[in-house]
């Protein structure tokens, strides 16, 4: 009789599986691995180090989720500022404006320097120490150190000469300003054997030297020179008047200087009125009309201009517009001070009693 024994039965595995271990109830089991996060104080421990874990691989479709940034501080509370003047209240209905701008329009100083003194301390509203940009009523009440009126008072203007081919202000493609001729040298020996008010020279009377107005490359004449600020505004503030007389030779050239039709000797007589008219008023220039003017003839071949503007090349282009081209021009008269007989590329001091 023959026995049948059961078959053998084969596990199949999947291609490429690694066979499990038998589980072990009781080996210790391991904490779940948790995702990475803000760093934690660890026990100090007698026993050796242990080598650091593995973190267990992450599934796309279990991917952890990142850490979360820390929380922000609280911010701190700003201290608290002193009280400052409401500057959008400047130009309100109580007229008030810029303590700068009203001690300018006091004829105090400058705006630059007002703001020089208010800096300093040197400035009082109404019994109370100024602020930089403070707005104040027109009635206020602005006081000014002694320390201030001492440094003014060292304060020069200076006339100078300024001969063709220096500029007025900064040097420029090569040509020297006219604030280089100043010094001992070419002082006009008749101010320095007797100036108007005692005054020497020296070396700090160049510094922060700045024209009060423009005189092009290609003019001479009267050119002030300040450390005063109320003399600069005086002479180019934006609601200057002050006169500036001019001597101006030139020639008929209703084609440009190179055209047909130039006219040099007896200039007078071949000019017409009407254009003369337009010199005196009705000209723009850069788009704005131009205040009227004083433009008479001095001879047959020069004019006389007195304005009260100062444009860039102003007499120069206003000739250009009805057929005239400058050949010479000579500033001779800057308010009530002349330039009289002071010679070429030399200076004086302004006088304690000359006024513009």
């Amino acid at each position: 009789m023959t026995t049948d024994k059961p078959a053998a039965r084969t596990l199949k595995l999947k291609p490429g599986a690694a066979s499990k271990p038998p589980s072990d109830p009781f080996a210790p089991r391991r904490a779940p691995v948790r995702p990475p996060g803000p760093a934690r104080a660890k026990s100090v421990s007698a026993s050796a180090p242990k080598p650091p874990r593995q973190p267990a691989p992450v599934h796309s479709a279990s991917r952890a989720e990142p850490p979360r940034p820390p929380r922000a501080p609280a911010p701190t509370p700003r201290p608290s500022q002193p009280l400052r003047p409401d500057l959008a209240r400047v130009g309100n209905v109580r007229g008030e404006v810029r303590l700068n701008k009203r001690m300018a329009d006091l004829g105090l100083c400058s705006r630059r320097e007002a703001d020089e003194w208010i800096a300093r301390g040197w400035v009082k509203v109404n019994g109370q120490p100024a602020v930089m940009g403070q707005p104040v009523p027109p009635d206020a009440q602005v006081e000014v150190a002694p320390q201030a009126r001492h440094q003014q008072s060292g304060q020069v203007t200076i006339l100078l000469h300024k001969p063709v081919g220096y500029v007025s202000g900064q040097p420029e493609d090569g040509h020297e300003a006219a604030a280089t001729l100043i010094g001992a040298p070419s002082q006009w020996r008749g101010d320095a054997r007797m100036p108007a008010d005692g005054r020497r020279f020296l070396p700090e009377h160049t510094r922060n030297l700045a024209p009060a107005g423009r005189l092009d490359i290609d003019s001479t004449g009267l050119l002030v020179l300040t450390q005063d600020g109320r003399v600069a505004r005086t002479l180019i503030g934006e609601n200057s008047g002050v006169e500036k007389e001019y001597l101006v030779r030139v020639h008929f050239a209703p084609n440009g200087p190179q055209g047909a039709g130039l006219v040099a000797q007896d200039v007078q007589a071949v000019f017409p009125a009407r254009q003369l008219a337009l010199l005196r008023h009705g000209l723009s220039l850069d788009g704005q009309a131009l205040r009227p003017a004083q433009v008479d003839w001095q001879n047959p071949e020069q004019l006389r201009f007195v304005l009260t503007e100062g444009k860039k090349r102003q007499i120069r282009r206003m000739c250009e517009q009805v057929g005239l081209h400058v050949v010479g021009l000579k500033r001779i008269r800057i308010g009530r001070v002349l330039l009289g007989n002071l010679p070429v590329g030399q200076w004086r001091f302004l006088g304690a009693d000359e006024r513009f």
